[in-house]
């Protein structure tokens, strides 16, 4: 595997899950793989899973890391070829991605969506710049449309808590103060079209994701409705996809309650606002899977740097 930027670089998702739940189970296995080998992590956003989990990952396989955050840290960059830069952008992604890329092996990336352009996000200026002009794989923390990292912590999640062969997964929209970008929602609907589970999508009209993703799947707008029988469900905040990035209404009664959620299992990738995208009675519960969806993203960013260093 070359890069990182799509769960489907991964080719076999069955078989990626079942190699990351071998690396869980044996963490140093590989520990050597990554010796005099170097990782340069950049932040063009905040982060706490994203980047500890990613970080120890390259430890495990014995990676130096290197991290850098550009909102205090670094120049802000220029992405426009044949641009006059002679305003506030100091360098341009030219010479940085060369830059970076003499120091390290590899370079993972995470750089949100701005929720203004819709046509500038959807082409991942940051990502698809670095993956264009760097000479080493390219590995996405979570871009502005994807973030295949939390999908793959979440196949993982779902296979290791199923109790049966065929479960029914729901992705219910939930309220939140501000836009979100769809990167999380988006990547998980790719993941679930690539699993043999019974897959609905709930939110309220107004609220559907990129129709190009969603396409081929069940939406539901009653959210109780969609519940029924649920065996998992995965809650998740996001901005409208047509009215590009606003939010349209609150709507608390789309947060995620105990009565709502039933037996299934609740998933989120965090971080998660209590009491308005779901209740504390759900966050508490033995049903609540989301300490160990954060503990699976330390082993999916181990199995993509693994596939990485096998064929660098």
């Amino acid at each position: 595997m070359k890069n990182y930027l799509s769960i489907h670089d991964l080719g076999s998702l069955r078989h990626a899950v079942d190699e990351a739940i071998a690396l869980k189970n044996d963490p140093y296995a590989f520990e050597d793989l990554g010796k005099r080998k170097t990782i340069c992590l950049l932040f063009f956003n905040n982060s706490l899973r994203t980047r500890l989990s990613t970080q120890k990952a390259a430890t495990n396989i014995g990676l130096n890391v290197m991290v850098m955050n550009f909102g205090s840290e670094g120049w802000q960059l220029e992405y426009e070829d044949g641009s006059i830069m002679d305003e506030g952008k100091s360098e341009h992604i030219r010479e940085a991605a060369q830059v970076v890329s003499q120091y390290a092996d590899i370079i993972a990336i995470r750089a949100f969506a701005g929720l203004i352009d819709k046509e500038q996000d959807e082409a991942e200026i940051v990502l698809n710049g670095f993956k264009k002009l760097a000479s080493v794989p390219i590995v996405n923390m979570e871009s502005s449309v994807a973030h295949p990292l939390q999908a793959l912590a979440d196949a993982i999640t779902l296979e290791e808590h199923k109790t049966v062969k065929k479960p029914k997964v729901v992705l219910s929209w939930a309220p939140h103060p501000k836009p979100l970008p769809h990167a999380v929602a988006n990547s998980f609907v790719h993941m679930m079209k690539l699993k043999e589970m019974d897959f609905v999508i709930t939110h309220p009209a107004g609220y559907h994701l990129n129709p190009e993703i969603t396409n081929g799947c069940e939406i539901v707008y009653e959210q109780e409705k969609a519940l029924e029988n649920a065996n998992f469900v995965y809650v998740k905040s996001w901005s409208s996809y047509k009215n590009y990035g606003r939010v349209l209404h609150q709507n608390p009664a789309w947060m995620m309650t105990k009565e709502k959620l039933g037996d299934a299992k609740f998933m989120h990738c965090l971080p998660v606002r209590r009491n308005v995208v779901v209740e504390d009675a759900v966050l508490d519960s033995a049903q609540s899977l989301v300490i160990e969806q954060a503990n699976n993203r330390t082993w999916a960013a181990q199995l993509v740097l693994k596939r990485i260093l096998e064929v660098i």
